[in-house]
């Protein structure tokens, strides 16, 4: 008989092979690989073969809920560049011997895995991954494995010693005004290396929006590099490079995850139903878009001039009956406001788990007590102007109350939206909070500082800056319950 625990449902085997009633496969029934290296310590009245750990953001320091931890039984192959259907039905390459998903704490317990020398772990969500071998894992035992291994890798040559490979995803984030999404990236521990424009070879490109005015209403954030940052140089290039324009299609089929942020307003003057289209057809292909505050234009159209008031081919325009969602003027919320997540399983399947994350992470501190639930909001980063969505076609995350009225903050709906949800390949985001207000500018009402100065100086996330490092991460995850 061959070393190997498997199910009569199983594949343990190898592929197109079962085995028998015993949980055994069958001698000579070809049993490939590291499945014939599984110990069957049960049947010795042992404890499983064990691997585990944390995953970790590139930071080193905020641990990950979701993340896909498995034993490959072959090499999962290089990714595909550019925009790919991430609808979970594809599965993880490399025919996963055992797998998990990290918890609420961004741990992970492997059972029954192979035991002896150069044991491979691959540890991915979305394009983010690190492959690393396990020198020795010893049979019917749990074997620890120190953190520098199971982070995500903040670089493509982050590679520790039992590292044999790591990937990232391509990122365009247009900047903004009145976010600074650029630098959540950066306190997330992506490497300065690796964000650059579209032109320098980063794993990060910033654009910026430079025909929507710079000054007090315009939508322009930071346009440059700091001469002494040790990745991008000189000038970002215009957003509508990337999101395109009548005539040019622009690149968004280049990128895994698009971000988009405030620019203070919707600025339609940039954003051509073409423009609007392209973003469309991104994310129906699996594209993963997130959208701060004023980019709700890109859902319902623009409300606040006539330019792209029809908008028929966004998620909420006159083909959507009823629309994904509906916006109305801004609203800026109270100092002190606290955001609420959505826990309710019909709602957000993902909620309790959120809220639990937050809590072990510090985020939903008020007033010196960790509150369940809760998302405080810094002082003038609170917005509000989404009033509904539609819970049948998008689950909202979190919530402000407002009296008896939940009125959604974040939500999230998967693409192309019109088909059944299995087979669906991209995601969306929205979100009303800013993360941590308007980049720091030269002077008052005047131009940003290049970039990362117009950062400040900290690398602490504030609580809402967790709460969308949360959907950062999960944005990546495949579309989908994990098969």
């Amino acid at each position: 008989m061959c070393d190997a625990l498997c199910t009569l449902t199983g594949n343990e085997c190898g592929n197109g092979y079962t085995c028998t009633s015993d949980g055994f496969c069958a001698n000579g029934s070809g049993c490939t690989g590291l499945a014939c290296d599984i110990t069957p310590c049960d049947k010795m009245g042992m404890p499983p073969t064990t691997i585990s750990g944390t995953v970790y953001a590139p930071n080193g320091t905020l641990p990950l809920y979701g993340v896909s931890v498995y034993v490959p039984n072959k090499d999962p192959g290089p990714f595909i560049a550019g925009v790919q259907c991430g609808n979970c039905t594809a599965g993880l390459p490399g025919h996963p011997i055992a797998q998990v998903t990290t918890d609420e704490n961004g741990n992970f317990s492997i059972p029954n895995v192979p035991d002896g020398a150069n044991i491979p772990l691959v540890i991915t969500i979305g394009k983010w991954r690190r492959q690393i071998k396990i020198p020795s894992v010893a049979a019917c035992a749990t074997q620890p494995l120190d953190p520098v291994d199971t982070t995500l890798p903040k670089s493509r040559d982050d590679l520790t010693p039992n590292t044999t490979s790591v990937d990232l995803p391509q990122i365009a984030i247009s900047t903004g005004s009145s976010d600074a999404l650029e630098c959540l990236v950066r306190r997330l521990g992506i490497a300065d290396k690796e964000i650059t424009t579209d032109e320098q070879g980063g794993k990060i490109h910033l654009f910026a929006d430079l025909r929507a005015g710079d000054g007090p209403g315009g939508g322009v954030g930071i346009k440059s590099f700091d001469t002494t940052f040790g990745g991008g140089t000189g000038n970002l290039n215009d957003s509508q490079a990337l999101w395109g324009t009548p005539t040019n299609p622009g690149k968004l089929n280049d990128y895994d995850i698009v971000i988009l942020s405030c620019e203070g307003a919707q600025h339609a003057e940039t954003k051509s139903q073409e423009a609007m289209d392209h973003l469309k057809d991104y994310a129906d292909l699996g594209g993963r878009v997130f959208l701060s505050h004023w980019h709700n234009i890109w859902i319902e159209g623009s409300t606040q001039s006539p330019t792209n008031g029809a908008a028929p081919k966004v998620w909420s325009g006159s083909d959507q009956d009823p629309p994904i969602a509906r916006f109305t003027d801004n609203t800026n919320l109270p100092n002190g406001t606290v955001d609420t997540i959505d826990e309710d399983l019909a709602d957000n399947p993902k909620g309790m788990s959120f809220a639990t994350w937050m809590l072990n992470v510090g985020g939903s501190i008020v007033k010196g007590s960790n509150v369940r639930g809760a998302v405080p909001i810094q002082d003038r980063t609170g917005k509000q102007t989404c009033t509904m969505i539609d819970e049948a076609k998008a689950k909202q995350w979190v919530y402000w109350q407002n009296g008896a009225t939940q009125l959604p903050q974040n939500f999230e709906f998967t693409t192309p939206n019109e088909v059944a949800s299995d087979l669906r390949c991209g995601k969306v985001v929205f979100s009303d909070m800013h993360v941590s207000d308007a980049p720091i500018a030269v002077t008052v009402g005047g131009p940003f500082l290049p970039y990362p100065s117009s950062c400040g100086t900290t690398t602490t996330l504030s609580p809402q800056e967790k709460a969308l490092a949360f959907m950062f991460f999960d944005i990546s995850s495949c579309v989908g319950p994990i098969l």
